[in-house]
């Protein structure tokens, strides 16, 4: 078999270097992002006043007809149709029986689904396969080392399979059940010759509907997967917003693109910091200056270009200028020596204000530098991967940390037996996940997955999938949580995206409290942590106040031992006994 594309095999050159590739799609493997589920449309317990993303953007319901067959628990309510539901419905809340805020409605029971009606798909299962990476891999280690995440690609794939017999058992699959099929991963996560043997190899003997998880620095799998008609969810590095459109229905994301971050960056920065004295830099006399803005961005293709580019119009639409544009490469040798330089270029600039879109591990030469140079601007995380981490932010220079804020489309954190993550896992098996320290980013695809099934209906095929997702509600507004949407529903009319195939849409201000001590998001003490302003308020594209909360430490929030009531779910209990 063929690749599938005629694009060029590197989208970053023939560099050796570029082999570390758009590290920023890492987010959709590694990233510590909890709750990120479609719900469906589902009964809506909290009350109003409790709800604290602001969602008032929404012009009007967009919402796509839900495919035939495919019957919620509120359809039956309100048309009043005598229909069976399974057992593990909640018949009082409409919702299935799990403790988890984002328990999608019930659907009900059909007496035939159709039989065989896709490829991977027959009357009796669902076949889907799970991309498992390798335990060793350069640039991964190179990424997590500083953290010591040592959980397996076994562990990995017992917790997946762990997660997809709990919804598999829960959800509404029509009489099917899903087939998982691990297939081992042959390469490392930037070699694209191996990615697509993989997929083809994968989709040749396993003839899968579905796939989730993928090489996170290359689109080459998830390219040969929409080329072949699968629908692939996380399926790591998917590209623009424009990459998926162009294989639409069948690359599906969970975390926001990259031309939503900057949207959201850039009504942060215009409506809060623009036109306003530094105030939150280490430098004294930065304080009373106006910000002067530099954007230091992680490039490895074309693509990033545009994306900065994309960054720079936005700034530009609310009158804000860079004086500075600065690239790097994640470069594992040369950072010290890029850091240096993009160093001195921001200082001689005179910029007040650093907005950073990075990777996780380039912010400490760049912090460590300033520091040596004696330059001390504040820090704007808009966009990167895991920046905006207690885990990584402890790596970086604290004397340049402390200046650092911003808009995160990650939600307040709670305490880990509350995140689905963990508790979710424990609940179902009576044990904790075996890949304790990844859990919280391995259930939103399988999770996904499973709730758009019910919505799909019994006739499946990748168009009823598409219907079944983007029929759902925004999910409510919540600070333990974000709020998630796919399809129009009025949100990102601003840049033309009518048809979104990621999920988030919210992002909450944060700030880095340098005394402040606890967990990090892998559990382990130390002082340093992310702080939400504003007890974790989350804003939606259009809805940024002009008011800034960072560095505030009246009514932020570092952890909730409990979420808000409205954010509790139900204590069902737990199958394991």
């Amino acid at each position: 078999m063929q690749p599938s594309s005629d694009q060029p095999s590197d989208p970053g050159g023939s560099s050796a270097l570029r082999r570390f590739g758009p590290i920023v799609a890492i987010v959709a493997v590694i990233a510590v992002v909890a709750g990120l589920v479609l719900t469906g449309g589902g009964d809506d317990t909290g009350d109003d006043d409790e709800q604290t993303t602001t969602d008032d953007t929404a012009s009007e319901d967009t919402t796509a007809d839900r495919p035939e067959g495919a019957i919620s628990w509120s359809q039956a309510q309100e048309e009043g149709l005598e229909v069976e539901f399974p057992d593990t419905c909640d018949m009082e809340r409409g919702t299935v029986a799990i403790p988890f805020f984002y328990a999608p409605e019930c659907y009900a029971n059909v007496d035939d689904n159709g039989g065989a009606t896709h490829t991977g798909v027959t009357e009796d299962s669902i076949t889907v396969v799970y991309y498992s990476a390798p335990d060793e891999d350069p640039v991964l280690d190179f990424i997590t080392g500083p953290i010591n995440n040592d959980d397996t690609a076994a562990e990995l794939d017992e917790t997946v399979q762990g997660f997809v017999a709990l919804f598999g058992d829960y959800y509404q699959t029509y009489g099917r059940t899903v087939d998982l099929r691990i297939v081992k991963a042959s390469g490392t996560s930037s070699d694209e010759v191996a990615a697509r043997a993989d997929a083809q190899r994968a989709i040749e003997e396993h003839k899968p509907f579905a796939a989730f998880g993928g090489p996170v620095l290359t689109n080459a799998w998830a390219d040969e997967m929409s080329a072949a008609g699968v629908v692939c969810i996380g399926c790591g590095l998917t590209g623009s917003e424009q990459f998926r459109q162009d294989r639409a229905p069948y690359l599906i994301n969970v975390g926001m693109g990259g031309s939503q971050g900057n949207l959201h960056g850039a009504e942060y920065i215009g409506k809060k910091l623009a036109g306003k004295p530094a105030e939150f830099a280490g430098d004294e006399t930065f304080q009373t200056t106006e910000r002067v803005f530099g954007h230091v961005y992680i490039t490895s293709s074309e693509e990033s270009e545009r994306n900065a580019d994309d960054f720079r119009d936005r700034l530009a639409e609310r009158d804000v200028d860079l004086a500075e544009r600065l690239s790097y490469e994640l470069d594992p040798g040369r950072l010290p020596e890029q850091a240096t330089s993009v160093i001195s270029k921001l200082k001689a600039a005179g910029v007040t204000t650093v907005i950073l879109e990075a990777d996780p591990v380039a912010p400490a030469n760049f912090t460590q530098e300033a520091t040596a140079q004696e330059y001390f601007p504040e820090w704007v995380v808009s966009g990167g991967t895991l920046v905006d981490t207690t885990v990584f932010g402890r790596i970086f220079d604290q004397e340049q940390w402390a200046h650092a804020f911003g808009p995160a489309s990650g939600a307040a954190h709670t305490a880990p037996e509350l995140d689905p993550g963990f508790g979710l896992y424990e609940w179902y098996t009576g044990s904790p996940p075996p890949a304790a320290e990844t859990a919280p980013v391995l259930y939103p695809s399988p999770s996904l997955l499973f709730s758009v099934l019910q919505s799909a209906g019994p006739n499946l095929t990748p168009e009823t999938f598409r219907d079944g997702l983007f029929s759902g509600e925004p999910t409510p507004g919540a600070i333990t949580q974000s709020s998630l949407s796919w399809g129009d529903h009025g949100l990102w009319d601003e840049i033309g995206l009518t048809e979104d195939w990621s999920g988030i849409d919210d992002m909450a201000e944060w700030w880095w409290d340098v005394d402040a001590q606890g967990p990090d998001e892998l559990q382990r003490e130390g002082t340093g942590m992310v702080r939400f302003s504003d007890g974790g308020r989350r804003y939606l594209p259009g809805t940024w106040t002009d008011e800034i909360r960072a560095f505030d430490e009246e009514g932020s929030v570092l952890i909730f031992d409990e979420p808000p009531a409205s954010e509790t779910p139900p204590d069902y209990p737990s199958p394991a006994g």
